[in-house]
């Protein structure tokens, strides 16, 4: 469903659990940059809104700087201030006073939601994260760590691009993966980023000038 005052799905899969969750989608208005710090800079306020709106507004803000890559950072402790880890793609944590975020603007943002809501994840998995199994990562960790079993996970993908926007179906390879884990829930409403502006932004359809979609997640 879509939030009548911002533009904010969330997902009947993930409304079952004690999490709060959401997907900040296009925002009107807001002016485009090839430069993710501008755009971010610019969509900043509305994002902070939409924690606030999703109960998450008073939590630290626990976010990535993506590479396309397969390390997972796992979230112990809540940090004193937002916290950023560099040269990651993914969260998991069992703290209940952080808030996970991962940004989009193509790729996939994973939400991975224990049954027993004793650990979250946030995963960013496009063409090269999910070549490199970043989500099988994330999973791997959230066992490691917390000793959650892929059984107990539920897996939702958000938008992202797909064919025939995109080369390649990445988004089936990651519900592929999550199958291969062991994970038996896994929910993708199927729907393309590059397929509707007016809800989402798509770096692919944009030609690089763009918005970025936030993924939201918190225990």
């Amino acid at each position: 469903m879509q939030s009548s005052v911002l533009p904010i799905e969330t997902f009947p899969a993930l409304e079952r659990f004690a999490c709060h969750h959401g997907f900040v989608g296009r925002v009107p208005g807001i002016e485009l940059s090839h430069g993710k710090a501008i755009v971010l800079e610019n969509l900043d306020q509305v994002h902070r809104q939409a924690r606030q709106s999703l109960g998450l507004g008073d939590r630290k803000f626990i976010t990535v700087r993506q590479i396309h890559g397969d390390k997972i950072a796992r979230v112990n402790s809540v940090p004193a201030t937002d916290h950023c880890f560099e040269g990651c793609d993914g969260l998991v944590t069992n703290q209940r006073e952080a808030c996970l975020g991962v940004y989009v603007a193509d790729c996939c943002a994973v939400y991975l939601v224990d049954r027993s809501t004793r650990a979250i994840g946030l995963v960013h998995s496009g063409k090269k994260g999910t070549a490199l199994g970043v989500v099988r990562c994330a999973i791997e960790s959230m066992q490691q760590e917390f000793g959650i079993e892929s059984g107990d996970l539920i897996v939702q993908l958000s938008p992202c691009i797909r064919p025939p926007h995109y080369e390649i179906d990445f988004a089936a390879e990651i519900v592929r993966q999550c199958r291969n884990a062991g994970v038996e829930e896994i929910f993708d409403g199927g729907t393309c980023t590059a397929c509707d502006l007016e809800r989402y932004y798509s770096y692919r359809a944009e030609k690089g000038r763009t918005g970025r979609m936030l993924a939201l997640l918190g225990l």
